[in-house]
């Protein structure tokens, strides 16, 4: 076991717990020195930068790609320390050690605990966290500890030892949801829980019974697998919190194309809901290409308007999952103003943090259902080339719809338009005749 007393801190005269310390120009800084593509076990990298923080990699995986879920990450752990005066961290797959660095520096927590089961990573995980200067620290009077365990083992020893924490960062592979139950057990209640999946076979409906085994749900495919993705994530740790008397809130939900990678932060709350309105079951119509929602006691007698009150064949029907609001948009405003405090937003324009979550923002109105609805499927349907997605959205709104932009697909429009009213608002834009 590696620990901050065990290390002499690595000399750097530019390199301090204050963020005043970090580069005025984080974007410029956040290049990668020298980068070739990283795999599991084949890194050739030298020192990687991100945020102005630097690091090693040693032989861990490593994406430049993910840095927005990290950002994501780093904004909400600081939130957390400031509106608790504290902020206790396990990183419980830290790989290289980043994203417990920039907990550190960034987040300003008084301690991380950063976990890899590869104990082979043990000295680069060191070496990156010996960078911080001694600062505030828990009762124990650590900064950081590296400890090589399974992650399920780690957060169970923290959780018998009654030593909870306030974050819990989980950035898993695959659908591994064995670590929801141990890592609830070990956050303290009004934490936060901060999980991954990088399953697209699962949440495109093609491992149905994988999904079941994984997260209790039976997943079909859909236009909106991605969505669906996420929704089988949370859904996932709703029903695991209601396991253990708790029920959880989702703060907010973020998809990447590359991996591809479904995080969703989570808050940790008392008590179990016995109100399952936002857990239930998603269907999608391939005749008409509207999706509903089915609740429980409907179950039996699921069909669409299109062919009431037969059951269609068309119908495919995808559940338990999460049904509610993917984002809180007052969490998500509250971020976004630190990120502009923090100078995260003006310069970085190519793929902008900002732009990220002002779309999550505008995702989240409550006229707004679950799905989206891709430009390309709405133009198959009506036999026409699709207008603008501005176009098209401004005209949805000047007809009384909701309709926002996703995050998760660039060419689709989240709304509660039904596809036959956007084909004939589509048509009318386009002055094609409607039939």
């Amino acid at each position: 076991m590696l620990t901050a007393a065990t290390l002499t801190p690595l000399s750097s005269s530019n390199f301090r717990i204050s963020r005043n310390s970090i580069p005025q120009n984080p974007c410029r800084s956040s290049k990668v020195n020298t980068f070739l593509p990283n795999f599991r076990g084949g890194c050739k990298c030298e020192t990687q930068t991100e945020r102005g923080l630097e690091f090693e990699i040693g032989g861990a995986f490593y994406r430049q790609e993910s840095a927005s879920g990290r950002d994501l990450g780093v904004l909400a752990a600081f939130l957390h320390k400031k509106s608790n005066g504290s902020l206790r961290v396990l990183d419980a797959l830290c790989g290289c050690g980043v994203r417990s660095l920039r907990y550190l520096v960034e987040a300003e927590a008084d301690f991380v605990a950063a976990n890899d089961a590869n104990d082979s990573y043990g000295s680069t995980i060191a070496e990156n966290l010996s960078r911080v200067k001694k600062g505030s620290c828990d009762e124990s009077g650590e900064r950081w500890k590296v400890t090589h365990l399974e992650a399920n083992r780690v957060m169970v020893d923290y959780y018998l030892q009654k030593s909870f924490f306030d974050f819990i960062d989980v950035d898993s592979f695959g659908s591994d949801s064995s670590f929801l139950r141990s890592a609830m057990n070990a956050l303290r209640l009004g934490g936060l829980l901060y999980v991954t999946s990088t399953d697209g076979y699962s949440s495109g409906g093609h491992r149905p019974h994988h999904s079941l085994a994984a997260y209790g749900a039976y997943v079909r495919p859909m236009p909106y697998s991605n969505e669906v993705g996420l929704r089988m994530l949370i859904g996932g740790a709703a029903r695991e919190a209601a396991v253990l008397g708790y029920h959880i809130t989702p703060l907010f939900s973020y998809y990447a194309y590359h991996g591809p990678v479904f995080r969703v932060l989570l808050r940790l709350n008392r008590g179990k809901i016995h109100d399952s309105r936002h857990y239930g079951y998603i269907g999608y119509c391939h005749k008409c290409g509207n999706s509903h929602e089915y609740s429980w006691d409907q179950l039996g007698q699921i069909s669409c308007s299109c062919s009431m009150p037969m059951v269609s064949n068309s119908l495919v029907v995808s559940g338990p999952l999460w049904t509610g609001p993917l984002h809180d948009a007052a969490y998500l405003t509250d971020m976004l103003n630190l990120a502009k405090e923090w100078e995260w937003v003006e310069c970085d324009s190519k793929n902008s943090l900002g732009k990220l979550i002002n779309r999550m923002i505008d995702e989240s109105d409550p006229k707004l259902p679950f799905g989206y609805i891709k430009l390309d499927e709405m133009a198959s349907r009506a036999k026409i080339n699709s207008p603008s997605l501005k176009a098209l959205m401004n005209a949805m709104h000047q007809e009384g719809y909701a309709a926002s932009r996703s995050h998760i697909a660039t060419n689709a429009i989240k709304t509660n338009c039904p596809m036959t009213e956007c084909i004939r608002i589509a048509k009318e834009l386009l002055q094609v005749p409607v039939s």
